[in-house]
């Protein structure tokens, strides 16, 4: 009988040979090295023991979203379960796998990361960079160029929908899990005793033992008076949704509510579209996304063996402050320090008080934002040319209230002034507040104590394996929660190096195996280059 290490050898020759990286084999290579490895057999023997398992009745697991933390816990679930499952993936609106960040259509959409840094896999950490050597514009590009590369968000769309499609849509034969998907609105949950069963807005209903709430990002909460804009052919109120075919005739004006990564992607989209007007972007700060950098090595930071979680936030902000003009003075750029804050990020937040959460968050998260959410090198040489040219205005200002003008809207600022677009753009980022959410699901299962936000409002509260705390301060059974749901109680949890983490970590806690410790991951790779 051949054995175990033969076939992990064999697996392990073709992952390092370039020539076998054709999609057929890249995809497969988590699914085959997991099964061999966990279940200690080759595949003729693996076999054999899963017709055993197959008599078993199968899981249910129902899975409320379909973008890519929604997909990767169920391509991880494809991967790690060692009995069989009946898996059902519920998507709204967006295209399934690709979601709201990669379901665009533009090219000139780039990741806000590195090739380098982006792999779906935290087990597999070149293994986007290797799914590039796939496609025929990046076949012959030389292999540190690839991997710095900015690569276009639809083609990381394809990347996850490939993925889908080999471990949910075309299992291999001992695979032991069933994919159901459907697109529609979940919009409530009623448990009863061995499960629960989700309610479709069509009024359709899904049965599941475990139920993940991975929704996403919030829609943007609207200033005063944007309920009354609805339906003003100026106002858009959800810059995700399309807006284009509403523009104003070059030479009009539009008119961006917010400074970040949403309106960095409308100044570009109107860049490439050939759009002649003038376009205004405020924001409290009037700071815009910074560009990511060239660094340096700089193994200063963090000092050898101190605990950055330990320090609170005032000594944190001393250590920071010296360690950023230390780096001035080396003539390198500061944010080498918010990298390196990253992978002990998540830690630091858990270990403030609330107090230094509330203090965070009023005094230094835009600048951290800025500084932390960079964007590709290329992107900001466009936005850096947009405000040359005076195409670009930016204001720093607080939006005090919108209002229709005519066939304009109006948009009243601190200072006493105001600014007039054909077109105005919601672009102030996902509403902050939990309670608040205009998910109708959400709002049911608070209403209901089936869930309870988090101290800071801002997000689901969650224990450690991402279970739900319900409103009377018990751990769910059934209901489980990542991604943005977990921003009060991670801070970090929207970018794919963290998110990746937590779908492999997600997915253990929904099959009742060990879960893996973040520190046991592969470091995260620093964002700038060296």
């Amino acid at each position: 009988m051949v054995s175990r290490e033969f076939w992990l050898a064999r697996e392990s020759r073709a992952a390092d040979s370039k020539q076998d990286l054709d999609p057929d084999f890249v995809s497969p290579l988590p699914t085959l090295r997991d099964n061999i490895s966990k279940l200690g057999r080759p595949p003729d023997a693996a076999g054999a023991e899963q017709s055993k398992m197959m008599t078993l009745p199968p899981q249910r697991i129902a899975i409320i979203g379909g973008g890519f933390s929604g997909v990767m816990t169920a391509v991880n679930l494809a991967r790690l379960s060692r009995q069989p499952l009946d898996l059902t993936i519920i998507n709204q609106g967006r295209p399934m796998g690709r979601g709201l960040a990669y379901g665009t259509r533009r090219m000139e959409h780039l990741l806000n990361v590195a090739a380098r840094n982006m792999s779906a896999f935290p087990d597999l950490p070149d293994h986007f960079a290797q799914w590039l050597r796939t496609r025929s514009e990046y076949d012959t590009a030389p292999d540190l160029e690839l991997r710095e590369r900015f690569i276009p968000r639809m083609i990381y769309g394809d990347y996850l929908r490939g993925l889908m499609q080999h471990h949910l849509q075309s299992p291999a034969e001992f695979v032991l899990v069933r994919t159901t998907f459907i697109e529609g609105t979940a919009v409530d949950v009623r448990t009863h005793e061995g499960g629960a069963r989700i309610q479709l807005a069509d009024g359709g209903h899904v049965e599941a033992g475990r139920i993940l709430l991975a929704t996403g990002n919030e829609s943007p909460a609207g200033p005063p008076g944007s309920a009354e804009l609805r339906d003003h052919p100026a106002w858009i109120g959800n810059p995700w949704l399309s807006w284009e075919n509403r523009l104003p005739a070059s030479g009009g004006t539009v008119l961006l509510l917010g400074a970040g990564l949403t309106t960095l992607d409308a100044v570009i989209t109107l860049r490439s579209m050939g759009w002649q007007g003038v376009m205004h972007a405020v924001s409290r700060q009037g700071w815009l996304p910074h560009s990511h950098f060239r660094g340096i090595e700089y193994p200063e930071f963090p000092p050898p063996g101190l605990d950055l979680a330990e320090l609170g936030l005032k000594k944190l902000l001393a250590l920071t402050e010296r360690h950023c003009a230390r780096l001035r003075d080396l003539g390198a750029n500061p944010a080498i320090i918010v990298d390196k804050m990253r992978p002990h990020t998540q830690r630091v937040w858990q270990q403030f008080t609330r107090k230094e959460r509330l203090e965070f968050t009023r005094k230094h998260a835009a600048r951290w934002n800025v500084l932390r959410h960079r964007v590709a090198p290329e992107i900001y040489a466009q936005l850096t040319t947009a405000q040359l040219t005076g195409q670009l205005r930016v204001h720093a200002a607080r939006i005090e209230s919108v209002q229709a003008d005519g066939n304009q809207v109006r948009a009243h600022l601190s200072g006493g002034k105001s600014l007039a677009g054909d077109l105005v753009i919601n672009a102030t980022g996902p509403n902050p507040k939990f309670t608040a959410t205009s998910s109708v699901l959400l709002q049911n299962l608070l209403r209901r104590g089936l869930i309870a936000p988090d101290d800071m409002d801002m997000g689901a509260r969650v224990d450690g394996g991402h279970a739900i705390i319900g409103g009377d301060g018990r751990r769910s059974g059934v209901l489980f929660a990542l991604g943005p749901l977990l921003r009060g109680t991670l801070w970090e949890t929207t970018a794919v190096p963290e998110l990746r983490g937590q779908a492999r970590r997600t997915t253990e806690a929904l099959l009742d195996q060990p879960i893996s410790h973040p520190a046991a991951e592969p470091p995260p790779m620093m964002e700038y280059m060296i």
